[in-house]
């Protein structure tokens, strides 16, 4: 059973990583040993799962057909393995977590003491980052990904749905006028985030399937939502962003909603991923755990 698993996972890891030779090396195998497993593997089988070269390697049909069940069962005996070992194992040691820049430090920082408290054994060190990090490559236990997921085969636990808001100062609306349609944001100064990943800060898009792109413009853009809705708050313009950056402004009456004659697009969830060839230890498991129930609570509000 033992050889059957690790022909699996040299599978997955050998697509993954983009040759036999890499997957050996994470697996702590020779290139040699690595090849012999995928060959033990596709005998079994009875079939060809992957065509090999001196360069690369391409799955065949059956090859794609068995990898989403081969990533599916080795990340569903990653997780038995570690609900059990969470149970029965201290968790403790360092733990590396790659978090967009501004939900982390305003709603992931805050829960690090009270994680510190419950397990004293356990060092967090958290990147912040709004690029997609390779979890793998760049040795990254968890992540927090913000968005529609692409189909990557990481595992993903959903924390939240992620909503988006229009809004803008109160002073804002009072000299410039409060917008009724998305065609009035042309006339209206509209801060604008560069690193949107579905178009650029000059555009927009409204609709459910965000199919309604507005052309827009305003005296700033930039990279950090904060900062975006901080200008807002100065009376500077519109910003259109995640309500969890929001969320507060708006309670507080430092922010109104903008309601227009289309919905706002969808923005799809937060979620945490892994990746299924790392199985979660113990200490990953707890961190997991503690921002899923404390985030669960606080999405309310967002």
């Amino acid at each position: 059973m033992a050889d059957r698993l690790t022909g699996l996972e040299v599978f997955v890891r050998a697509i993954r990583l983009g040759s036999l030779s890499a997957a050996g090396r994470a697996m702590h195998m020779s290139s040699a040993m690595a090849a012999r497993h995928l060959e033990a593997l596709e005998a079994r089988l009875g079939t060809t799962l992957v065509h090999r070269t001196t360069r690369r390697l391409s799955l065949t049909e059956a090859g794609e057909q068995f990898l989403d069940r081969a990533e599916r069962l080795l990340a569903e005996l990653a997780e038995a393995e570690a609900e059990a070992s969470a149970r029965t194992i201290l968790a403790e040691g360092l733990v590396r977590v790659s978090v967009p820049a501004v939900f982390g430090t305003m709603h992931l920082a805050p829960l690090l003491p009270g994680f510190a408290e419950r397990y004293p054994g356990v060092t967090i060190e958290m990147g912040f980052n709004d690029r997609v990090v390779d979890l793998l490559e760049e040795r990254w236990d968890m992540a927090i990904r913000i968005g529609r997921l692409p189909d990557s085969g990481l595992v993903a636990r959903k924390l939240a749905d992620a909503r988006l808001s229009l809004c803008a100062a109160p002073a804002y609306l009072h000299r410039r006028g409060t917008p009724s349609s998305v065609a009035d944001l042309r006339d209206h100064d509209c801060l604008g985030y560069t690193l949107a990943v579905d178009g650029p800060a000059t555009r927009w898009r409204f609709g459910k399937e965000g199919s309604i792109r507005i052309p827009v413009r305003g005296s700033l853009v930039a990279d950090n939502g904060h900062a975006l809705m901080t200008a807002a708050i100065g009376g500077q313009g519109i910003v259109y962003g995640p309500r969890f950056i929001v969320a507060s402004a708006l309670a507080e009456g430092h922010l109104v909603e903008i309601m227009l004659d289309e919905p706002l697009a969808d923005m799809g969830a937060i979620h945490i991923v892994t990746h299924p060839t790392r199985r979660p230890t113990a200490k990953v498991r707890a961190l997991i755990d503690y921002v899923a129930e404390h985030l669960t609570t606080l999405s309310t509000d967002w």
